[in-house]
């Protein structure tokens, strides 16, 4: 994440969770996702 800006792994993410939550893909991978994504927000800035 660079700045405010979403990283590409934070919109994926984000897409993924938007789908699933339409019942369009699976719950669990976006919500790994989602995991995967924050995680490297944290270690990147200590959010």
């Amino acid at each position: 994440m660079s700045g405010n800006q979403p990283s590409d792994r934070q919109k994926a993410a984000r897409k993924a969770q938007s789908l699933a939550d339409r019942n369009l893909a699976s719950k669990d991978q976006s919500v790994q996702q989602q995991s995967e994504a924050d995680s490297s927000a944290v270690s990147k800035h200590g959010l």
